[in-house]
C-alpha cells in the first residue's frame, strides 16, 4: 500500500521512498487544473475532492480537496458558509478513507504558499490515509493530549464551542492550536453546531494571520484525529496552524543543531504573538 516504506533501525523514523513523485509536474503547464474547466475540475463545483495523480501512499490513499472554484480566494474569504462546506467535505472524506482496507490513520492538511512548497496557488488542501498511526500523532494521543485550559495571555480567540491559542512551547514562530471545548475525537464526530463554530473560527483566524504581516501568510495546517480503530475514547482532536515567518517575508530556518538534537530555538514569544493577533480581531 505504501510503496517502499523504510524504518530507521535506531530512531524508528518512517520514510516513504516515493521516487515516482520526482517526475510529477511542479506547476501547471496550461492554466490552473483546479479552476472550473481545468484538468481536475471539468464541471462546476462548490467544493471537490479527488484522488491525487501522484499518490505518496498508494493508489486511492491520497486525495486533493478544493475549497472553492475561485482561484484567488483565501480560506478567510470563503466566509463561514463556504468554510462549512469544506469542513463537511473533510469529515466525509475522513470517513470514506477510513473504510478502505488497512487504513489506520487519516491526516487532513494544507500547505499554503510557494514558500511552503505549494506548487498551485488555487485554494486547496490534501488528505493522506496511512497504513499505521504516524509517530507524532501516536505520541500525542498516548500522552493524553488535551487543550490548554488556561492559555491566559496566549489566548487568541474563542467562541461557544472552540478555543484558539498560541502554543506554549512552539517550534515555529507562528504556531496556533484550535480545539473544541468538549472532547471530540475527530472531524466526523463534530456536531452541526461545532462545525459551524469551527468554520467561523477558522475564517476569523486566517483573516487575522493574513493581516499579521500585511501579506498572505505561508502556512501549514493539519488536524490531529483519532485513529481508525481507536478504542481509547480519550482522543481529543485539534487543528494546528504553523508558519515559518518570523517577520514579513522573513523565514525562521531550522538550524543544523535543531535537526540534530530535536531541541529548538524560537525567536518569537508566543504571548506577544497572541497579543498581536488579538489586536487584529
Amino acid at each position: 500500500m505504501s510503496g517502499d516504506l523504510r524504518i530507521d533501525e535506531y530512531l524508528g523514523t518512517h520514510v516513504h521512498v516515493v521516487a515516482a513523485r520526482q517526475n510529477r509536474p511542479i506547476a501547471a503547464s496550461e492554466g490552473c487544473p483546479f479552476c472550473v474547466g481545468g484538468l481536475e475540475a471539468p464541471e462546476p463545483y462548490d467544493v471537490r475532492a479527488f484522488p491525487n495523480r501522484w499518490p505518496a501512499l498508494g493508489e486511492g490513499r491520497c486525495e486533493v480537496v478544493l475549497y472553492t472554484p475561485e482561484h484567488n480566494a483565501t480560506f478567510a474569504s470563503l466566509g463561514a458558509a463556504g468554510a462549512r462546506k469544506v469542513v463537511d467535505l473533510w469529515a466525509e472524506r475522513t470517513t470514506a478513507l477510513r473504510a478502505l482496507p488497512d487504513v489506520e490513520y487519516v491526516v487532513v492538511f494544507e500547505n499554503r504558499g510557494a514558500e511552503i512548497g505549494a506548487t498551485i496557488a488555487h485554494p486547496h488542501g490534501q488528505i493522506y490515509a496511512f497504513p499505521h498511526v504516524p509517530s507524532r500523532p501516536q505520541r500525542l494521543i498516548s500522552a493524553g493530549w488535551s487543550p490548554d485550559t488556561h492559555p491566559d495571555d496566549r489566548l487568541v480567540a474563542e467562541n461557544e464551542h472552540f478555543v484558539a491559542y498560541t502554543q506554549h512551547a512552539s517550534v515555529h514562530p507562528v504556531s496556533l492550536i484550535v480545539a473544541p471545548k468538549v472532547r471530540t475525537p475527530d472531524l466526523p464526530s463534530l456536531s452541526a453546531e461545532q462545525r459551524d463554530a469551527l468554520s467561523s473560527m477558522m475564517v476569523r483566524l486566517f483573516s487575522q494571520l493574513d493581516q499579521l504581516f500585511d501579506a498572505p501568510l505561508p502556512y501549514m495546517m493539519w488536524f490531529l484525529q483519532a485513529p481508525t480503530h481507536a478504542t481509547d475514547t480519550d482522543v481529543w482532536m485539534n487543528l494546528e496552524i504553523v508558519s515559518p515567518w518570523r517577520a514579513p517575508h522573513l523565514h525562521r530556518y531550522i538550524a543544523a543543531v535543531e535537526v540534530a538534537t530535536e531541541e529548538y530555538f524560537n525567536p518569537v514569544d508566543p504571548a506577544e504573538l497572541a497579543a498581536r493577533l488579538r489586536a487584529l480581531a
